[in-house]
């Protein structure tokens, strides 16, 4: 199934995160995502917009998706840009979900 199509599910302590093959096959359908395996795993992104404005548009329709899913990016705002993180804090790396947001995220300037 597309990952745009599929929900986020809790994590309970205890749930191991994606191997580095799993993550790698994920990645593929979000490749323009860097994976980053230093440390805990995650996803990082940068999107460039016009202005400040624009930046903070953008970051303003990630949240309701954020919020329906159940699983937060960390987001930095530097004047026209937003970063955006993607782990698992329970899991303490990347899970299912990482990928789902990701998918979601990149589905919003379609």
């Amino acid at each position: 199934m597309d990952l745009i199509q599929k929900h986020c599910v809790p994590c309970e302590g205890g749930t191991p995160p994606l191997s580095d093959a799993k993550e790698d096959e994920l990645h593929t359908q979000v490749p323009t995502w860097l994976l980053l395996r230093s440390g805990n795993h995650k996803l990082r992104k940068q999107f460039s917009f016009k202005n400040f404005i624009d930046a903070v548009a953008f970051v303003n329709k990630v949240a309701p998706i954020a919020q329906a899913e159940g699983h937060h990016p960390d987001i930095y705002i530097f004047y026209n840009k937003v970063q955006l993180d993607l782990f698992t804090h329970a899991v303490g790396g990347l899970s299912d979900n990482d990928f789902i947001m990701a998918a979601k995220i990149d589905n919003i300037l379609q």
